[in-house]
């Protein structure tokens, strides 16, 4: 069975870190593409970060860009976001996703392109 499962979410102050994974089962992770969205309350599915295959490139939201980083460990089958100097506006449930068919050396932020997601995991950041 393919499954994602997300874990390292939890309640931060502004100001803090967290380290989000994304662990695979199932499948090999090296051949896919990983995206890492969040949706807040009330609002749309965002795109966070992302991950492609060989040669590893990585695309970043607006605001996360400076703060968030992606990265891989295919021995591990495991995907992780590195989330520093967070602020309330961080806050939401954040899902990995993994696209089984992508272009080499790219990613997109695009949600509807991966096909498996997890169940997410919450982060809340607040004082």
């Amino acid at each position: 069975q393919l499954q994602l499962v997300e874990s390292g979410g939890g309640w931060v102050q502004p100001g803090g870190s967290l380290r989000l994974s994304c662990a695979a089962s199932g499948f090999s992770l090296d051949t896919y593409a990983i995206g890492w969205f969040r949706q807040a309350p009330g609002k749309e599915r965002e795109g966070v970060s992302c991950i492609s295959t060989r040669p590893p490139t990585t695309n970043y939201g607006k605001s996360m860009k400076d703060r968030f980083t992606i990265s891989r460990d295919n021995a591990r089958n495991t995907a992780y976001l590195q989330m520093n100097s967070l602020k309330p506006e961080d806050t939401g449930v954040y899902y990995c996703a993994a696209d089984r068919n992508p272009y080499p050396g790219i990613c997109t932020l695009t949600a509807g392109r991966y096909e498996f997601w997890g169940q997410g995991t919450q982060v809340t950041v607040s004082s």
